[in-house]
């Protein structure tokens, strides 16, 4: 199916040789497979080819690439891509540092429930970095991350209620968190 141009079986196809799943791990195949399906618009692909440039993964290490390639599939809805598109935006990695953009792009991840996302997000409120500091928005991502299971986002929302910033302090709910 990869060879007769099906861009999910590519994608796939790439997985397998990213991994070693069936055949001899090989990157620079994985990277062939990832290009030719994302070429053709498939989100994942675009993300994984993201990948391969950020970390050099069977191509030259390019991070500009590895930022663009995430920003096709983050703009098809794709949360990790967004996630890591924000980030890159965060940080600087591959684009022009933009807090602001960071923290649009993990919302965006976040509000599709991606808890990694959610917990930056949190910590972002919580330091003030891309938006106003906010101890109550820092609380609701820590808590959204928290929930499902995310140990950092649980050891910084019982330090929000130890302290009782941006809840009403409880120690109880400190010690349970």
């Amino acid at each position: 199916a990869a060879e007769q141009g099906n861009a999910e079986a590519q994608k796939k196809l790439g997985d397998c040789y990213s991994r070693g799943t069936g055949v001899a791990k090989d990157l620079e195949r994985a990277f062939e497979c990832y290009s030719k399906a994302a070429k053709q618009g498939n989100a994942r692909a675009q993300n994984n080819l993201g990948v391969c440039y950020m970390k050099g993964n069977g191509v030259t290490k390019d991070l500009v690439q590895g930022a663009e390639w995430y920003e096709k599939a983050a703009e098809q809805g794709l949360a990790e891509a967004q996630y890591t598109l924000g980030y890159c935006y965060k940080t600087g990695e591959g684009v022009t540092k933009d807090p602001v953009r960071g923290v649009e792009w993990y919302r965006k991840s976040a509000e599709q429930g991606n808890c990694t996302a959610q917990y930056n997000l949190g910590c972002c409120y919580n330091n003030g970095e891309g938006v106003e500091k906010n101890s109550a928005k820092a609380f609701e991502w820590y808590q959204k991350s928290a929930e499902q299971g995310y140990a950092s986002a649980q050891f910084n929302l019982a330090r929000l209620y130890a302290n009782g910033y941006g809840v009403a302090q409880n120690k109880e709910e400190a010690v349970k968190w």
